[in-house]
């Protein structure tokens, strides 16, 4: 029986932000890989602030979660919109060494009424529709290179577009 392998585990939030037929990613210099928007969770903070903070951060886009109609009739004590998928994630970071990241995964939305100017990106962010998604397009790196997001990026990004608009 081999033994468990113990470590340092991070809390974060990610959001697959979907526009119409489309999916916003970002690349990550630090990973090198297109990915959607998120971050590490801060103390007393709540996954959903958490998310809808870390895309606002990145893009300067205000996004709402997606509810999925998953809360119960009461009123105490709070409920939160819970995530769409928890994963856990192995991170290999040359300053931190090696942890993992529990990851919830949100389905998010734009909140159109906030965001006339929502065409205008970041450098590194663009909207990726679900057949370049199925196709595994490669897209254009800040730095010039072509690559493809990775598959489960792509997978969850593909399933938060027919999600959002029903089918």
């Amino acid at each position: 029986m081999s033994e468990k392998k113990y470590t340092k585990r991070h809390f974060t939030a990610t959001g697959f932000l979907v526009n119409d037929v489309c999916v916003l990613l970002h690349w990550h210099e630090k990973v090198k890989a297109w990915l959607p928007l998120g971050g590490h969770i801060e103390e007393n903070e709540d996954p959903v602030t958490a998310v809808l903070r870390e895309i606002r951060e990145e893009s300067g886009i205000v996004a709402n979660v997606f509810d999925s109609g998953s809360n119960f009739e009461f009123d105490n004590p709070l409920q939160i919109t819970p995530p769409f998928t928890i994963l856990i994630e192995d991170i290999n970071d040359p300053i931190e060494g090696y942890h993992q990241h529990i990851d919830m995964i949100y389905i998010c939305i734009l909140d159109k009424s906030h965001n006339e100017k929502s065409e205008i990106l970041p450098t590194g962010c663009l909207w990726v529709d679900i057949d370049s998604l199925r196709k595994k397009k490669p897209f254009l790196t800040p730095d010039g290179q072509l690559i493809s997001p990775p598959d489960d990026v792509a997978i969850i990004a593909s399933h938060a577009i027919k999600v959002v608009n029903g089918y």
